[in-house]
């Protein structure tokens, strides 16, 4: 509970994440804080590897135990500590010649090595692993985590209405909304309920970091009074708006995602 873990006590809501990762014998699996590896088995059944992070050295030794079988082959491999001060694909990057799950790579850069996440992980490092895995050259090929309701109806826009946080993950992906899982099915029980988020298609629409950086200053930018119309926020003229097909009186929550790639060109 100190570090912000709620365990997931929901079969349902394991069969569904594991589904919405769309999980084969072909793929490596990270999961960020495991618990007491009630979705680290259900990955385990599905995946040819799963790389398991977890923070809390006492959940990480009842896990070694757990899971010695697994450990011991290979299949999983489980490291004790933050999972914001690692680098899958680096880890990852070394354990390549000695799985027997794979092929010879022939020299292949570590940013090239495909994996997929999925977590059930603590609130309040959201946004960070946002950060983390969407933003880092090494992304992984598909996301799918639990996280607060409200976040991901924000991410999703349910209400139509765009914001920072969805245009920051949909600038690299597609998210969608898998299923709504009430605080319930969680010990200990939250205040707030939740929900399955996947997130698929990843990649950069950008070029390099330069242009990647001139985006989210524009997006900021744009979004610093959310209440004020668009072009008095970013202070461009109206033909600019007009040529990236926004209405003089937009406001932020309004531009679409490639209506601010373009913005970020033409600024």
């Amino acid at each position: 509970k100190s570090l912000g873990q709620n365990f997931l006590k929901s079969k349902a809501a394991v069969a569904a994440m594991v589904a919405a990762g769309d999980i084969s014998k072909n793929d490596t699996v990270v999961e960020i804080g495991p618990g007491r590896g009630v979705l680290t088995e259900a990955l385990l059944e599905r995946a040819g590897r799963v790389l398991a992070i977890e923070k809390d050295a006492g959940l990480a030794e009842f896990l070694r135990e757990k899971f010695a079988t697994e450990i011991e082959n290979k299949k999983l491999i489980l490291i004790c500590g933050d999972a914001l001060d690692f680098d899958p694909p680096q880890i990852l990057s070394q354990l390549i010649e000695v799985s027997p799950l794979s092929i010879e790579r022939g020299g292949t850069s570590i940013n090239s090595i495909k994996y997929k996440v999925v977590a059930n992980i603590p609130y309040y490092i959201t946004g960070l692993l946002f950060r983390r895995f969407l933003e880092d050259v090494s992304r992984p090929e598909r996301v799918v985590l639990m996280v607060q309701k409200e976040i991901a109806e924000r991410i999703v826009a349910r209400d139509g209405k765009e914001s920072i946080l969805s245009i920051s993950v949909k600038v690299y992906g597609t998210p969608r909304l898998i299923q709504k899982v009430h605080a319930r099915y969680f010990s200990p029980q939250p205040k707030v309920d939740s929900a399955i988020l996947a997130i698929t298609g990843i990649a950069s629409p950008f070029k390099n970091r330069a242009e990647e950086t001139r985006f989210f200053d524009v997006l900021r930018k744009g979004f610093a009074h959310k209440r004020k119309l668009l072009k008095r926020n970013l202070g461009c003229p109206e033909t600019v708006l007009k040529e990236c097909g926004i209405t003089p009186k937009a406001r932020p929550e309004e531009v679409l995602l490639n209506q601010w790639l373009c913005l970020s060109k033409k600024l």
